[in-house]
């Protein structure tokens, strides 16, 4: 199986995760890819090959020479909510470079980076769904390094620990991972974007669910009684700065960002996630929003805004900093493989981040996808196959 076959494979099976579920994996769809998953390495020879009651395949190929390191490779089997249903996958040979115009009529105008893959196979969908690059491709091309590294004329390299993970699109990918059953010495999440990032920098992350409890009555008569609810939250959000939503901001500039507002004069509820690379500044943006909280209580009374703050995950930058070898080596693996490596900030976060702070230090490789969790998802065959052997010389050196 080629990597283009085995790409496709995966992205026709459907692993939307589901952030209402309580079970792991959220969405029986993701047990159906880690069964395809376990099978296909055991076809390979690989003697170990599992999913556990969480849905979370593992998998070991042995070293070949003299290579003591066990290096991870982790990948994530599910896709994003972002647009739901199926992925209807279409192929366009030796592509031309131009803006693509998709079955539905939606257009890929990234014209750019369209023109530097001109004459690849590019691979989009009929504008329906999300392609699934996300993390499809990443847990692509890791399998399609596990074939290169159990055939018979595999060439000498490290032992490689596998790892795909249910759930990362909705905050749990690192929830239920066995770190210590992993035996890796060190791992690299596969699931970044244009062939050459490398990121060991990511945002510091928290959610903020805001409850404003207000009091009816009939607005004939409601000087001094009334407490809506409702336009109490409108004045939360417009005491955030409009300058620091994630339609404004880019690189290291951190943010607030409103996912959703729903509620009456009774009763209104916010939810927001506030993100930031610096720590002591994300530390600040979480004081703000109790401070916005404190106040309004002021305003309209004790107990009417409630605020729930949560950490998600931090900046692994500070667990991979005493590990920068490993960064290194995968600059090294891609100057070997004719690709300039970049290092950039991920306005965002990986299993890598969680797992840095568990105890395995895990920076994030890129996959070669573009646009992801869009429905203007693109990836070149050519893309998958240069990662495959990026991947393939990272574990040879």
């Amino acid at each position: 199986m080629q990597i283009k076959e085995r790409f496709l494979r995966y992205i026709q099976v459907e692993t939307t995760s589901d952030e209402s579920s309580e079970s792991c994996p959220s969405t029986p769809g993701q047990w159906n890819l880690a069964r395809l998953l376990v099978q296909e390495m055991k076809d390979m020879g690989i003697a170990d090959a599992r999913v556990d009651e969480n849905g979370y395949v593992y998998g070991t190929i042995p070293a070949k020479g003299k290579h003591p390191e066990r290096t991870g490779l982790i990948a994530h089997m599910d896709t994003s909510d972002a647009v739901l249903g199926p992925t209807h996958p279409v192929v366009l040979p030796h592509f031309d470079g131009k803006p693509v115009t998709l079955a539905n009529g939606l257009v890929i105008d990234d014209a750019d980076i369209l023109a530097s893959h001109a004459g690849e196979d590019l691979i989009v969908t009929d504008g329906t769904s999300v392609l699934g690059a996300d993390d499809k491709a990443g847990v692509s091309e890791i399998m399609e390094l596990a074939a290169l590294l159990t055939a018979p004329d595999a060439p000498e390299h490290a032992t490689v620990c596998i790892g795909f993970t249910p759930d990362e699109e909705i905050g749990r990918g690192a929830d239920r991972f066995n770190v210590e059953g992993f035996h890796a010495d060190y791992a690299y999440t596969v699931d970044g974007g244009a062939v050459g990032e490398i990121e060991y920098e990511n945002f510091n992350a928290a959610s903020c669910h805001v409850t404003v409890h207000g009091l009816s009555f009939h607005p004939g008569s409601a000087k001094n009684r009334m407490v809506n609810a409702a336009r109490i939250a409108t004045e939360f959000v417009h005491m955030l700065p409009e300058s620091e939503t994630p339609e404004r901001t880019e690189g290291y500039e951190g943010f607030y960002h409103l996912i959703s507002l729903e509620g009456d004069c009774e009763k209104a509820e916010l939810t927001f996630i506030i993100r930031d690379h610096d720590r002591e500044k994300f530390e600040s943006r979480k004081a703000r929003m109790q401070a916005i909280t404190d106040y309004l209580n002021t305003v309209y009374g004790a107990g009417t805004v409630e605020c729930a703050l949560r950490d998600s995950y931090y900046n692994m930058r500070e667990k991979v900093e005493p590990r920068m070898e490993i960064v290194e080596a995968a600059r090294e693996a891609f100057r070997a493989c004719g690709v300039t490596p970049v290092s950039v900030p991920i306005r965002g976060g990986t299993d890598g981040a969680r797992l840095s702070y568990m105890g395995l230090v895990c920076p994030n490789l890129s996959t070669g996808g573009y646009n992801f969790h869009s429905r203007k998802e693109f990836i070149t065959v050519q893309s998958l196959e240069k990662m495959t052997e990026v991947l393939l010389t990272l574990v040879r050196r």
